[in-house]
């Protein structure tokens, strides 16, 4: 059975011993949201892998979708043959490609957080799939979400982990939820590995 928000909050605070003077449910809501990024960071599980296709244009740049914070590949279609673009760094593309050569692309490089850069410029309309991170749901009044419904035990700590360190709370008492909270991401990960 899936803990509501109410009830996750209500157990945090118990946990904690501090009421909602203390831990209001705007900070615990900000608590909950570090860690579902910090778990995102950590462990690359499958409810945050997104695929998208498209085309390229024949621009330099290909626009990200917003809700993706990491770029795992990128694959051009050509001719029914899909290959994987080999990511770099900015420098080299400006290196290997100082003239803005047209072509197949070879190369990718984050330009910034809504832009990646190919290298060559692609020299026709390519098919492409992006294969990204994608930015985790928020648990909240609302929405359930893949680590609130599956991993709960999770989500707890590492919330516990924020909450003691706010808090300032018994050294011991945060040692024993880091603990937890990095085995069971430990746990997780391999878990998502198979």
């Amino acid at each position: 059975m899936t803990i509501t928000h109410a009830n996750f909050l209500t157990q945090v605070r118990n946990y904690t011993e501090v009421d909602a003077n203390v831990l209001s449910d705007t900070l615990l809501d900000q608590f909950i949201r570090n860690t579902e990024l910090d778990i995102a960071n950590k462990v690359d599980y499958d409810d945050i892998r997104k695929y998208v296709t498209g085309t390229t244009g024949t621009q330099k740049y290909l626009n990200v979708p917003d809700d993706c914070i990491v770029v795992r590949s990128i694959q051009v279609i050509s001719n029914s043959t899909r290959d994987f673009l080999e990511k770099r760094d900015t420098s080299f593309i400006a290196e290997f490609n100082p003239t803005d050569a047209t072509g197949l692309p070879k190369y990718f490089a984050n330009w910034d957080d809504k832009n990646i850069l190919f290298a060559p410029i692609p020299d026709q309309n390519y098919d492409v799939q992006l294969n990204y991170i994608k930015d985790p749901a928020h648990f909240n009044s609302t929405t359930d979400t893949f680590l609130s419904k599956h991993q709960e035990a999770l989500l707890l700590h590492g919330v516990l982990v924020e909450c003691f360190s706010y808090l300032k709370g018994p050294p011991d008492m945060y040692n024993l939820y880091k603990t937890k909270y990095n085995e069971e991401i430990q746990d997780f990960a391999l878990q998502q590995m198979g």
